[in-house]
């Protein structure tokens, strides 16, 4: 019995995913820096919010962004199902360094993995790193003391 109430608890989460309409943007606001590169971004932090993150969304300023905590290090994947701006997401370390970087595709259920476990996932508009030589090693400020 325990199973099969844990089985459709999960459904009704995926479910109110799929039913999620509107972008959410009334999450947590934090500030991070690259060398003079400032970025105001949401944080996503729980299982619902980092599982919605910038779906359903048709734009976001230059500068800002989602950042999507974890609650300990790990292989991270990420998908674009119902995003619809294209997107660049910076794996991240405990540290605050960029291991990875990979641009999405939207609407697209292409997974794009970290190349080793991390705690954080920065996703900015497509090309918002490479336009500014960001790459992995790149440091950001503000991160590590989530």
């Amino acid at each position: 019995m325990k199973k099969f109430c844990a089985l459709l608890l999960g459904l009704a989460f995926v479910a109110s995913l799929w039913a999620q309409e509107g972008p959410q943007t009334d999450l947590p606001r934090v500030k991070l820096q690259s060398g003079m590169y400032l970025l105001d971004v949401q944080v996503a932090q729980t299982p619902e919010q980092r599982a919605i993150g910038l779906m359903n969304r048709q734009s976001m300023p230059e500068h800002e962004g989602m950042l999507f905590v974890f609650e300990r290090s790990d292989t991270q994947c990420f998908w674009m199902k119902n995003t619809f701006l294209p997107l660049s997401a910076a794996f991240i370390d405990n540290n605050g360094n960029i291991v990875n970087i990979e641009d999405m595709k939207p609407q697209s259920l292409d997974a794009h993995c970290s190349a080793r476990p991390v705690k954080f996932v920065l996703e900015m508009q497509q090309g918002w790193f490479k336009k500014r030589g960001l790459k992995g090693g790149s440091h950001l400020k503000g991160i590590v003391d989530r």
